[in-house]
């Protein structure tokens, strides 16, 4: 049996996600990592996209985080996001739309713009589109 580490994910409304993992991927502030048994301690941001987690047994849970933080602490690794969804909870259509209505308000700039808001928002319907392509990738295996 491999050795684990305890996991929550937890978002401003709920604890989404909270059990015993054997690995954690998340895309930090820096780029990937990758959270196990052992590791050193650890702050950093994370960038809206997909948490994946490795459970005891080895089967796998995908989840959307827009943003947040990672935190690893002895044998204890806590996600804070800003927003968590289980990768099967997505709506693909309203990921998509809202994709679509942050590049066509991009594209038509208008003095009324706030361009970081629609940066932003274009950022996590993308990481949103990109969780869900990784689902299908996973369930076509």
């Amino acid at each position: 049996m491999a050795l684990t580490i305890h996991c929550d994910i937890v978002s401003a409304e709920e604890q989404i996600f909270s059990g015993r993992v054997e690995l954690l991927v998340a895309s930090g502030s820096e780029g990937e990592l990758g959270i196990c048994y052992g590791h050193t301690p650890l702050l950093t941001a994370l960038q809206p996209g997909t948490v994946r987690v490795v459970l005891q047994g080895g089967d796998e849970d995908v989840f959307y985080v827009s943003g947040g933080y990672l935190e690893v602490q002895g044998d204890v690794v806590t996600v804070l996001a800003n927003t968590a969804i289980r990768g099967g909870d997505l709506d693909e259509a309203a990921a998509e739309t809202a994709r679509q209505a942050a590049e066509d308000a991009l594209a038509n700039q208008s003095g009324e713009l706030d361009y970081g808001r629609a940066s932003a928002q274009l950022a996590e319907a993308a990481a949103q589109l990109a969780t869900l392509r990784k689902l299908k990738n996973r369930a076509g295996r």
